[in-house]
C-alpha cells in the first residue's frame, strides 16, 4: 500500500494528479461529467494503482448515470495508463483500476444519523429539565453514616 512505501506513495499522488487533469482537458467523454478520483492507492512494488473514484451530484439518481461513467472509465484505462506512464517516467506502468468509492454516500448516511442523534439528545435534555429524582436528593446524607463506637454508646447499646 502508498501508506508504507513513500515512493508509491508519491507515485500515487501523481496518478491522481495526471488522471484528474487529462479527464478535464483530454478525455471529452460527457459520461465522466462529475467524476471526481477521491483517492489512488499503488502496491509497494508499484505494478498495480487502485483509482477510486465517485460522482459528484448523483447521491439521488438513478445507477445508470455511475455504469456509465464506469464504462467511459474502462475504456479510456489505456488511455489513461498511457499519459500516466509518458509523465511518471517510470519503466513499468502500473496497471490501472477503477473502484467506486461508497465512502461520499456512506458520508451523507451518518450525517443523517448524527442528525438523528443531535434531536434525540435534545428531547432528553428538555425531559431532564423537569424530572425529579427517584430517592433523595442527595443519598449520601450526614444522618446516613456509618456509625462509631461512640455513637453505639450514645444509643445505649454497649459494644462486646
Amino acid at each position: 500500500m502508498a501508506g508504507t512505501n513513500p515512493r508509491a506513495a508519491r507515485i500515487a499522488a501523481l496518478i491522481q494528479r495526471v488522471i484528474a487533469s487529462s479527464m478535464e482537458r483530454t478525455l471529452h467523454d460527457k459520461r465522466l461529467n462529475g467524476v471526481t478520483i477521491t483517492d489512488v492507492r499503488v502496491t509497494g512494488d508499484l505494478q498495480i494503482a487502485r483509482v477510486y473514484w465517485t460522482q459528484l451530484g448523483q447521491e439521488g439518481k438513478a445507477d445508470g448515470e455511475r455504469k456509465r461513467a464506469e464504462q467511459a472509465l474502462k475504456q479510456a484505462t489505456g488511455r489513461l495508463r498511457s499519459l500516466v506512464g509518458a509523465k511518471a517516467g517510470l519503466r513499468l506502468t502500473p496497471q490501472l483500476q477503477f473502484i467506486y468509492d461508497e465512502v461520499p454516500s456512506e458520508a451523507h448516511e451518518i450525517e443523517d444519523i448524527l442528525v438523528t442523534a443531535r434531536k434525540r439528545d435534545e428531547e432528553i435534555d428538555k425531559v431532564r429539565e423537569t424530572a425529579k429524582y427517584a430517592g433523595d436528593e442527595n443519598p449520601y446524607v450526614e444522618s446516613r453514616k456509618k456509625k462509631t463506637a461512640t455513637d453505639f454508646e450514645d444509643d445505649g447499646v454497649k459494644e462486646e
